[in-house]
């Protein structure tokens, strides 16, 4: 089906539809593929699990993100269409010149190909040890095989196809989930009503937490999801390419406004699974070995039959590939507009800037795959959590940037920059690790980010000039 999809995207494919879709994706159809982009194989499976130790208190984080949404469709978004940008990093080069520039980009090329291969390596590893392991498979090739997919249906289209081929691939993901619950209900013999009142008493559906030295501080989850909505989709570029593949600013806040109220029921959606997976577990007597992201597979793969296997499995992959292929097509992007200046590069045939392309694009499809095996070698926590935490310390100088470029008019030093925004996740570091010793047993959650970001901030004070920009 999706390459159905792709054989029809793809027609006519120039290097404007693969970085823009040529700015004619129907917001609501963006909307909705969004979805499945932004919670991706993380979601459906560390999300569920994560609820054994942190109960209902990630839905505080979710809640946060509506405001921090509503921030990226009333000041980010109408910058980006207001200076017609392709990449949204050529926005530090306007205000601030080159470093700042390449120093955004490459922190978006280091968090975005960490993250990614966080997400797939999730998926690709459950595909593998309930799959593939058993065919005989070695683990590098499954992972040649799921990257080799992605290839050959974002090769040509690029962003115009994967518009569409996310909206296939979130239909089947939230599918699974429901189908998932209410095959689960049916073996405890509960109807609806009964698995709500369960779901509601049982002692994991806890939101709010009061103690202020706890990660799941309900203020210190709340701050958090505002930031990291604003970092890791305003300031990301692969959320923003899709956004900016709507007609106009206008459709593009539409598109916004919707994912973001959407997005709030399908996260409870997860949690409620996840409460709903450890209430079998505890009934049938499953016990669940190794890390928190192995609840979902076991008791889908090994306890439920093969229909609900088979749901699993389809849910999984649907929800790996919009995330999956969405990165790819966006670090294609980076570094050929950031990077290479293909957009400019008026000197060479639209042929010889689709070689490029594609050079570039096949480039990263190694690159990922790299960095999935060396993930494979030191994976021991919940994956979800390290994908936080990474971005904590990759996106912080982002959000320093962009929030001093936007809110003071002041020039800063540009050459000084990529030293800023290294020192910057250091600090952070040695915080983190020191916190609990210095800071009366505070323990630092998600709104590291947030600190790291002020750090970046306060560095561009330091190396601001006398004068004011004009803007």
């Amino acid at each position: 089906m999706i390459f159905i999809v792709t054989w029809i995207t793809s027609k006519k494919a120039t290097n404007e539809g693969f970085f823009i879709g040529n700015k004619t994706s129907p917001w609501y159809v963006v909307a909705y593929g969004m979805i499945g982009a932004s919670l991706s194989g993380v979601t459906f499976m560390s999300v569920p699990g994560w609820v054994g130790t942190t109960q209902f208190s990630y839905m505080m984080v979710v809640i946060g993100y509506l405001i921090g949404y509503f921030v990226i469709a009333t000041v980010l978004m109408p910058m980006y269409y207001r200076l017609n940008l392709t990449s949204i990093y050529t926005y530090l080069e306007q205000r601030f010149g080159f470093w700042s520039y390449k120093t955004g980009a490459f922190f978006f090329l280091l968090s975005r190909t960490i993250g990614a291969s966080f997400r797939m390596f999730l998926v690709i590893n459950v595909l593998q040890i309930f799959v593939f392991e058993q065919w005989g498979v070695p683990f590098w090739l499954t992972v040649v095989i799921f990257i080799s997919l992605i290839i050959l249906y974002t090769f040509k289209g690029g962003i115009k196809t994967i518009i569409w081929t996310d909206t296939l691939q979130t239909t089947f993901m939230l599918l699974a989930v429901v189908l998932s619950i209410i095959l689960i209900s049916r073996e405890l013999n509960y109807n609806f009503i009964d698995l709500i009142s369960n779901v509601i008493d049982n002692k994991m559906s806890k939101v709010i937490f009061t103690d202020w030295h706890d990660k799941r501080f309900f203020i210190k989850q709340f701050l958090s999801g505002i930031f990291i909505s604003i970092v890791m989709t305003g300031l990301d570029q692969e959320m923003m390419q899709k956004n900016l593949s709507c007609r106009n600013i206008k459709d593009a806040q539409k598109n916004m406004f919707t994912f973001s109220f959407v997005l709030v029921f399908v996260n409870l959606m997860f949690l409620f699974l996840g409460v709903v997976l450890y209430i079998y577990s505890s009934t049938k007597g499953i016990v669940i070995t190794g890390t928190s992201d192995n609840l979902f597979p076991v008791i889908a793969l090994n306890h439920l039959g093969s229909i609900a296997g088979l749901v699993f499995i389809i849910g999984l992959i649907s929800a790996a590939y919009p995330s999956a292929d969405g990165a790819l097509t966006s670090l294609t992007t980076s570094v050929c507009i950031d990077f290479i200046k293909l957009d400019k590069r008026e000197n060479i045939t639209e042929s010889q800037k689709k070689r490029i392309r594609y050079a570039v694009h096949i480039s990263f499809a190694l690159i990922l795959l790299m960095v999935i095996i060396i993930f494979q070698l030191i994976n021991n926590k919940a994956v979800i959590d390290k994908l936080f935490t990474v971005a904590g310390y990759t996106y912080g100088p982002l959000l320093g940037l962009y929030a001093f470029g936007l809110f003071t008019k002041f020039n800063i030093k540009d050459k000084l920059v990529p030293l800023i925004c290294i020192i910057s996740p250091i600090i952070c570091y040695i915080l983190s690790e020191n916190s609990v010793k210095w800071l009366f047993g505070y323990k630092f959650g998600f709104e590291l980010l947030i600190l790291n970001g002020f750090i970046t901030f306060v560095g561009l004070l330091i190396i601001m000039k006398s004068t004011k920009k004009n803007n």
